[in-house]
């Protein structure tokens, strides 16, 4: 396969079935057709897991609905403070791949909703961590379970040996677009 410019692949990522190539001339010239319907079908999947039909009440069924309900990015910052343990804004900001200001945004949230709590360190009270309240550790355990749901009946619909090359192919997936973000976010010189 030729490898795509970075301008190219994102250019991929969404578009429609009938849409023109929006590739320069002399680029589309040097990919495969069939490499290209591969990149636009990916493009498609990606719109529809992003934005698809279904993707509000998928969100609805894992995140809850009304009193009970909890922000996606909130659930994020649970994970990390449940999982890996208490941690500074900074910490939580980079586990989540996130800017500062916004894992603060998520955590003044659960603070808000009564699910972490702010804990000053005893030996130097310039560094805060966040911790989850049992309430915080109830509504993640509830979300948890949910999503294993949603993940399980998605995998009913693939055979026992498809399963864990789409688990292989999602995780390099992700690997592979945060590389790609990584090379676009350095300074170019």
């Amino acid at each position: 396969m030729v490898p795509l410019p970075l301008h190219v692949t994102t250019l991929m990522i969404g578009m429609d079935e009938k849409a023109p190539v929006p590739f320069p001339p002399d680029q589309t010239e040097q990919l495969d057709p069939h490499e290209l319907e591969v990149l636009k079908r990916m493009g498609r999947a990606w719109r529809e897991i992003r934005r698809g039909a279904t993707a509000g009440e998928v969100r609805d069924v894992i995140y809850g609905i009304g009193g009970s309900a909890i922000e996606p990015g909130q659930m994020d910052a649970l994970d990390v403070i449940i999982v890996e343990g208490q941690h500074t804004m900074g910490e939580i900001a980079e586990r989540l791949r996130i800017d500062p200001s916004t894992a603060t945004r998520a955590v003044q949230r659960l603070i808000k909703d009564g699910l972490a709590v702010r804990n000053v360190d005893d030996t130097d009270a310039r560094v805060v961590t966040v911790s989850p309240t049992e309430r915080g550790r109830k509504i993640h355990a509830d979300v948890a379970r949910r999503r294993r749901e949603v993940m399980l009946g998605i995998m009913e619909h693939f055979p026992e040996g498809d399963r864990e090359g789409l688990a292989d192919t999602l995780e390099r997936f992700v690997a592979a677009l945060d590389n790609v973000i990584a090379v676009r976010k350095r300074p170019r010189r």
